[in-house]
């Protein structure tokens, strides 16, 4: 075959991820894996480079809201479909991170995206949801050890769940064994540091770099 017609999958990839085309990442992720691409080097240099280029874009402030939020949904399209070709032996996670909204607080989009970009730098997320009672996350904690607990609020009337969380991790000899980080338009860094919390992340890129320095990734 002439090299000349060879088709880039993970450019194509990379750049229907970029662009927040989760039709076009679909279908480009489908054919690519027809053709017999690589199914990790498909999602580490296509799905992967993608969102970490959009997220690079977002914290130079030169993408907003929606385009992240439509970022995210492109690499889920086409994680979908090439994850499970993956061996185990083949998936490495830097780190376990457990995260969810606080009691009474129904606000995902935030989430979805932090959610979306610590899958892509390589940590295995359990997401809880929204509106997750306060013992369920001490009960989580327990039973899946993750390096990181983290919690959002969208609230002023919801945010103070996250201090009664880390209230009962403590009460359950719990709270040296895992780092918590908050998010949320409610929360503020000075208010993360007064409840005792490990760290603070304003927006999503932050919130991976904070991960990678709390479990030494950095």
């Amino acid at each position: 075959m002439d090299r000349r017609f060879e088709v880039d999958w993970e450019a194509d990839l990379k750049q229907a991820v970029v662009e927040g085309d989760e039709i076009r990442a679909a279908e480009v992720a489908k054919q690519a894996l027809d053709a017999g691409a690589d199914a990790l080097s498909l999602l580490q240099n296509g799905a992967v480079a993608g969102i970490r280029q959009a997220g690079d874009i977002w914290h130079a402030g030169d993408y907003f809201l929606p385009d992240i939020i439509l970022a995210s949904e492109a690499y889920k399209e086409a994680a979908k479909m090439i994850e499970p070709l993956l061996s185990p032996s083949q998936i490495s996670y830097r780190g376990k991170v457990l995260i969810g909204a606080v009691e009474g607080d129904a606000h995902d989009i935030g989430k979805n995206i932090v959610v979306s970009l610590l899958k892509c730098a390589s940590y295995e997320v359990v997401d809880l949801g929204v509106d997750v009672p306060l013992p369920a996350f001490v009960e989580k904690v327990r039973e899946l050890k993750p390096d990181i607990l983290g919690m959002g609020a969208y609230m002023t009337t919801t945010m103070r769940g996250m201090e009664e969380v880390i209230g009962l991790l403590e009460q359950a000899g719990l709270r040296e064994k895992v780092k918590v980080i908050l998010g949320g338009a409610a929360v503020t860094r000075e208010y993360a540091r007064g409840i005792g919390a490990d760290g603070y992340g304003g927006d999503a890129a932050e919130a991976v770099e904070l991960a990678d320095r709390l479990t030494g990734n950095t």
